[in-house]
């Protein structure tokens, strides 16, 4: 099948819209959030019109329904990830689960793999959104651990130069995304996760920025634990995933108490369900997670090594035209080497959140801020950015919109 992301916009009905006084939709904050086709806006309708009950519950049809259809989903995304079924745990999104893997360290008792004592090692990177820094900075406070991370270089890249250094016999985690959701950097993961096992540590993948952008296999990269959002990769929101080694997931304690995750409860005491169970109290977001699974399908269907590719085109596509412009930098590689489909500037004096008003008003959808990633704004040496992020719907004409609608901010705000 040709990949055409003018065909492709077809399926996603937000596209057939106007805004700001009848012009078309440039939609480039797939960064921050997805839009969804139109088949996983029918998925959810349908589990609501045809089979909502609580699923893991009850023993009439339709609880039977919702039950198979949220576990058709874990296949999916089981299949989808290359791991196995036991190994997904549904959460509301990926914040919350980095927030399960820190909670359920930090509870882990004496004498578990997890249990962090005073002068153990946390590993992160100046890198990091917000959702991947503040629960291990938090966690090293509760537990006297030590906070240690990999600094980014002047060209928007890990320095890697003292990787035993940073990663020592003391690290017990290392937690890294993928792909920088400000600079569109993709981390080489080989040596980090082979020096992180060399040491005993486990390895967590912040897959955010990845997952709805290229293959990722989790038996391939050998790392230990993984999240992503469903709303990222053309999914509903109000679902994430948490992958985890089997054996892993046994020995973490639960992240969250009440129904679904007991195995059995007395007064006084209780024992927990098996994982995933065990980490999925409540019922969960069930028409949620099933659009989700029609989500991946939609992805696998199209292809993510040629969604991939498109990306990679059209970012290099971005970056040749931006810097075209007088005055304006982007912040982060401008090379084509381990880079993802984000695109962060500045342009001279303008603010980015005057410049993305500007745009807005032009009908194209940007970022501004600091992106949830402070720490890496500051070491970038910006207040703040405006960014460009892609999918597998623009198409060439939405970068030349940007970069045209760029030129007259510049005019405007001379």
């Amino acid at each position: 099948m040709t990949f055409d992301p003018l065909v492709i916009r077809k399926d996603f009905p937000i596209f057939d819209r106007k805004i700001r006084d009848g012009k078309r939709l440039v939609y480039l904050d797939s960064g921050a959030t997805s839009q969804k086709p139109q088949v996983v806006i029918e998925a959810e309708s349908d589990f609501y019109r045809n089979h909502n009950a609580a699923a893991h519950r009850g023993a009439h049809q339709l609880a039977e329904e919702a039950t198979e259809a949220i576990e058709a989903a874990r296949s999916k995304v089981a299949t989808f990830l290359g791991g196995a079924v036991d190994e997904i745990v549904f959460t509301k999104h990926s914040t919350e689960a980095l927030n399960l893997l820190a909670y359920s360290i930090g509870n882990s008792p004496v004498g578990n793999r997890f249990h962090l004592k005073p002068g153990d090692e946390i590993v992160i990177s100046e890198m990091e959104h917000h959702a991947n820094l503040i629960p291990w900075q938090q966690l090293a406070k509760r537990t006297g651990a030590v906070l240690k991370w990999f600094e980014v270089n002047k060209d928007g890249r890990l320095d890697l130069s003292n990787i035993e250094g940073v990663i020592t016999a003391r690290t017990k985690i290392v937690a890294l995304t993928h792909q920088s959701n400000v600079l569109g950097t993709i981390i080489p993961l080989s040596g980090l996760v082979e020096r992180a096992h060399d040491v005993g540590a486990v390895f967590i993948l912040d897959a955010c920025q990845s997952v709805p952008h290229m293959p990722v296999n989790v038996a391939d990269l050998d790392i230990d634990f993984l999240v992503f959002s469903g709303h990222k990769a053309v999914g509903p929101t109000g679902v994430g995933v948490l992958w985890g080694r089997a054996n892993l997931l046994a020995e973490l304690p639960p992240f969250l108490f009440g129904g679904s995750m007991i195995e059995s409860v007395t007064m006084t005491e209780a024992t927990w369900a098996p994982a995933p169970r065990k980490f999925e109290p409540g019922v969960p977001n069930m028409a949620q997670i099933v659009g989700l699974g029609v989500a991946l399908d939609y992805l696998t269907n199209i292809g993510m090594e040629k969604i991939h590719n498109h990306e990679i085109a059209l970012t290099d596509y971005a970056i040749s035209k931006l810097l075209e412009v007088e005055e304006l930098r982007i912040i982060g590689p401008t090379d084509m080497k381990l880079r993802g489909g984000a695109v962060s500037f500045t342009l001279g004096a303008i603010h980015p959140h005057d410049l993305g008003q500007f745009l807005d008003n032009s009908g194209i959808a940007v970022r501004t801020g600091h992106h949830c990633a402070w720490p890496l704004t500051r070491k970038m040496g910006v207040a703040a950015t405006t960014r460009a992020s892609f999918y597998l719907y623009n198409a060439p004409e939405d970068i030349d919109a940007l970069v045209e609608a760029v030129r007259d901010a510049q005019k405007y705000f001379a």
